[in-house]
């Protein structure tokens, strides 16, 4: 492997990764794919919804993975693989952490400690995780979404991959997130909410409370409001985020920030 790593971080290399429209996914894949071999002799692979069984695909329906990054399809492609999304601790750690890290069979390694991908078995790695390591950098995207690139040796003997992580991995996550973000917002079918919606303090207050459970009485007593003006407020919320019912609600206030997930667990 060579030593002198160089990194690549310039606003052309960066725009030049970012989907502009349906007939443009190809070429942005395509130079992804060179600059992730270019800078670090890594291949792309890439879910951009890790609860989707679909993998990223062109304007024409040809399978990304495949017809760019390269990768073989035989009856082992981690995008045919229906249980990677459950069984890869690759997957797992994208769920808990937010910035890229690297991994192997020997643990994760990421700049700051997250103790909750320490929690993650890695027995029989290889075969869970179908890499023997990889730079991985999870994408959160808007309404809890969760995509991943995972940037993997060429040479598959390669399994410290500390000096690019430390020299590249910054970079490598700026492409990634600037593709993958992109490629989801020019493929999305639909707007997932009314343009324009806007929770109002006394809104996001009553669905608070709805959260941890309490009633609309107990919600009432605790405002100092009437129970029908509770009820209008959670209405009026739901009508907003284009919920069904009182649990769609919240839920969706959740994904937006109007609710924070880590009060409503302590």
């Amino acid at each position: 492997m060579e030593k002198n790593l160089k990194p690549i971080l310039e606003q052309a290399h960066i725009n030049a990764v970012r989907v502009t429209g349906p007939g443009d996914i190809r070429r942005a894949a395509e130079a992804f794919h060179h600059i992730a071999y270019d800078l670090a002799q890594m291949r792309v692979a890439i879910a951009h919804d890790i609860a989707d069984k679909r993998t990223p695909v062109d304007e024409k329906g040809a399978i990304l993975a495949h017809e760019v990054f390269g990768w073989p399809d035989d009856e082992r492609v981690w995008w045919r693989n229906s249980r990677i999304a459950l069984d890869s601790p690759i997957t797992a750690a994208c769920r808990f952490e937010s910035e890229p890290f690297w991994v192997n069979p020997e643990g994760f390694h990421s700049r700051l400690t997250n103790n909750y991908l320490n929690l993650i078995a890695l027995n029989n790695f290889e075969q869970r995780a179908l890499t023997r390591s990889a730079l991985v950098v999870p994408v959160h995207l808007p309404f809890g979404q969760i995509g991943v690139v995972s940037y993997n040796p060429v040479d598959r003997t390669r399994m410290d991959l500390s000096e690019e992580f430390e020299v590249n991995g910054d970079a490598l996550g700026i492409y990634a997130r600037t593709f993958i973000a992109s490629y989801v917002q020019v493929t999305s079918e639909a707007q997932r909410l009314p343009p324009g919606t806007r929770l109002s303090k006394r809104e996001v207050e009553c669905l608070r409370w709805a959260a941890i459970g309490k009633t609309d009485l107990e919600i009432s007593m605790i405002i100092g409001r009437s129970r029908a003006t509770v009820r209008f407020h959670i209405h009026n919320a739901s009508i907003k985020l284009d919920a069904v019912n009182r649990s769609q609600t919240v839920f969706k206030a959740a994904q937006l920030g109007y609710i924070s997930l880590s009060q409503l667990s302590s």
